[in-house]
């Protein structure tokens, strides 16, 4: 454990969740997150918005890579928060697909089989908090229908791994197009899975995600 005097907490690096459907620019906000070195690790393939973007690093994950996820993953992030100061993780959704397929069928209950999902989560996303590296991550979104006025948009994740996961993280948000624009809602009280820890805006353009509210 560590204990810092009182004024003394040194500042950190941030932390952002960004879902939503396809094709919204999540993988292109990669390119604003600050940082001078940075490293984007794909788990569905979609790196074509980074060809040619100066400065990021482009990890895929392949079919070989997945009977042993966990493993690479682990190994692949304790390397880079040695050598970058910014790292992504596109689409975080996949990542949980691969690793429950490793997990299903361990136990006979279900239920551990998932508890073994978020406690996997949960142990990468305190790795990541305590790295002190900025983290830039997305998944996909669930829709569950006009009738749900509040909460019909989620992150296409186990809710609980989600929670365990993105607990660390200082903003999550789910990006949408709208008259033509990106935008970012960033207000829990819309009901759909949404926190912002480093300022008090809850609609944002999604250009303005790494930028200090005004």
């Amino acid at each position: 454990m560590q204990f810092f005097k009182n004024g003394e907490l040194p500042p950190q690096a941030h932390m952002w969740l960004i879902y939503g459907d396809g094709g919204t620019g999540k993988t292109t906000l990669f390119k604003d997150v600050p940082g001078k070195k940075k490293l984007l690790i794909s788990f569905d393939l979609s790196t074509d918005v980074l060809r040619g973007a100066k400065g990021i690093d482009v990890g895929i994950v392949e079919l070989g890579d997945m009977p042993s996820i966990q493993h690479n993953i682990e190994q692949l992030l304790n390397s880079a928060i040695r050598t970058y100061d910014t790292i992504g993780l596109d689409n975080v959704s996949s990542l949980q697909n691969m690793v429950l397929e490793n997990i299903d069928g361990a136990s006979k209950d279900g239920r551990q089989n998932y508890q073994k999902l978020q406690l996997w989560f949960r142990s990468m996303g305190t790795m990541l908090r305590q790295s002190n590296v900025n983290v830039y991550a997305t998944a996909h979104q669930v829709d569950k229908g006009p009738e749900f006025m509040q909460g019909r948009f989620t992150a296409d994740m186990n809710e609980k791994t989600f929670n365990a996961f993105t607990s660390m993280f200082d903003v999550v948000g789910r990006i949408y197009i709208k008259d033509s624009e990106r935008m970012i809602d960033l207000d829990p009280e819309q009901g759909n899975h949404a926190k912002n820890r480093l300022d008090d805006r809850k609609l944002i353009k999604a250009n303005e995600l790494f930028t200090e509210a005004k």
